[in-house]
């Protein structure tokens, strides 16, 4: 195990000298990360902000979209894609939020126990271990790593990973490599590596920043 740690320690530190500490958005209010987490299932980040900007301009408070006609709110993320899913569950999870907490607000979260509060996330229907960890992470400033498509890919190319390991045991499985001050820095520029050198179907090797610390054969391409 701390062969594999210092591996993942020395490629998060490669891609900080390649692409220098990482900055996100502005944090959203952790009921506002939620929900665009949400809704960036199954699409890009352009069309999850657009129907996140078209849910707040049509309902300005999360109350007003628990209790609102639910084919309004289907019409108003209809950008984002699998409207007829995302709305109701949107819905749903505002819902259960309020009948525990009575109100909608998660900040409690930051005082909970980091595994009670990622079981608690869990819990409601639509929202999984990635989607957990970025209101976790990003949103409550706790050590959380989300894997979202190209974290998996890219960290399983690499060899960070071991062999047929699910996307959900990759959540805990990443968290105990890198070190959790990493966390941040490391989820966005693995994003970035896998967007921006190591796509999918054809990655661009030799331009790659950590291509002597990577399995993937060959190294590179013509």
């Amino acid at each position: 195990m701390k062969s594999i740690q210092r591996r993942a320690l020395e490629i998060h530190n490669t891609l900080l000298e390649a692409f220098g500490e990482p900055v996100w958005r502005n944090p959203l209010p952790p009921v506002d990360e939620l929900i665009s987490t949400i809704l960036s299932q199954n699409t890009n980040d352009v069309n999850r902000d657009r129907a996140f900007d078209s849910l707040r301009a049509k309902f300005p408070t999360w109350e007003q979209v628990r209790d609102a006609d639910t084919d309004e709110l289907i019409e108003s993320v209809r950008v984002a894609g699998l409207a007829n899913q995302k709305g109701p569950r949107i819905q749903q999870v505002l819902r259960e939020i309020t009948k525990e907490r009575g109100s909608l607000d998660l900040t409690f979260l930051i005082d909970m126990p980091l595994e009670e509060a990622r079981s608690w996330l869990t819990k409601f229907k639509g929202v999984g271990p990635k989607t957990a960890a970025i209101v976790l992470c990003f949103s409550l400033n706790r050590p959380a790593f989300p894997v979202d498509t190209h974290v998996y890919r890219v960290t399983n190319r690499i060899g960070l990973l071991p062999e047929k390991m699910t996307v959900e045991k990759a959540h805990p499985y990443l968290e105990s490599i890198f070190p959790p001050e990493t966390y941040y820095a490391a989820h966005l520029n693995i994003i970035r590596l896998g967007r921006e050198v190591c796509a999918a179907r054809k990655p661009n090797c030799p331009i790659c920043p950590v291509q002597e610390l990577c399995d993937y054969e060959p190294k590179t391409t013509i």
